[in-house]
């Protein structure tokens, strides 16, 4: 008995995520090609092969159903939990080659671009596309780098800002890459070419960033440390 229930219970989520997968890609589909603001829920609905009831139980609203595509490709785009603590240059190197990698593949993807340009042509009608998209898909890029940054510079790799460390990072990485993608006058590059791109970009930043001078080390260590009693 519980093992039917439980396989029972099992097919109804795989039910539920098919559908749920279904109505996520209907719904990006149809803000590509009408826009977000024309779309209407009976469209994707139709799209989906759902009902508008099982649409709104299921993922909600149209701007839920924005921000739940968004979410899904961002999370692959969050620095695994695990990631070492980088011990020396050569690591930090490593690891923002491997992140960027990972960024330029994830965001270069075509349906990534027409996001982003259906953010840009709905501004007017719809900001909160362009919201969306800033808040969960690139405040998850920022937040990322940020955390890399805030370890390279509690190691006393790096010196400066984490924010601005990775702002400078992301522009080595993508220079004018993402324009030439969103008006369509480049191809995306190949995986070989987003690997080599990642890695000339972690070593342009480092020699950008030397290694911190041991009193600059001294200060920075200073600063994170509380202040000692009757000081």
């Amino acid at each position: 008995m519980a093992a039917r229930a439980k396989a029972a219970t099992a097919g109804t989520k795989d039910a539920h995520d098919g559908k749920r997968g279904r109505i996520l890609h209907a719904a990006m589909e149809t803000f590509r090609q009408h826009g977000f603001a024309a779309t209407t829920t009976l469209e994707i609905a139709t799209r989906a092969r759902v009902s508008k009831r099982e649409l709104y139980a299921l993922v909600g609203n149209k701007q839920e159903m924005l921000i739940a595509c968004i979410t899904e490709r961002t999370e692959r785009l969050q620095v695994p939990a695990d990631l070492p603590v980088p011990r020396d240059r050569e690591a930090v190197g490593n690891v923002l080659a491997e992140f960027g990698t990972q960024l330029l593949r994830e965001v270069s993807e075509p349906t990534v671009v027409g996001v982003f340009r259906l953010a840009i042509a709905e501004v007017a009608h719809a900001p909160e596309v362009a919201r969306a998209l800033d808040s969960v898909g690139r405040g998850t890029t920022r937040a990322a780098l940020r955390h890399i940054m805030t370890q390279a510079h509690a190691c006393g790799l790096l010196d400066g800002h984490p924010a601005q460390l990775a702002e400078q990072f992301a522009g080595l990485l993508w220079c004018d890459l993402m324009v030439s993608l969103l008006l369509g006058v480049a191809e995306r590059p190949s995986p070989r070419e987003i690997a080599q791109r990642a890695r000339d970009a972690a070593a342009a930043f480092l020699q950008l960033h030397p290694p911190p001078t041991e009193a600059g080390v001294r200060a920075s260590a200073a600063r994170r440390s509380p202040p000692r009693p009757g000081r």
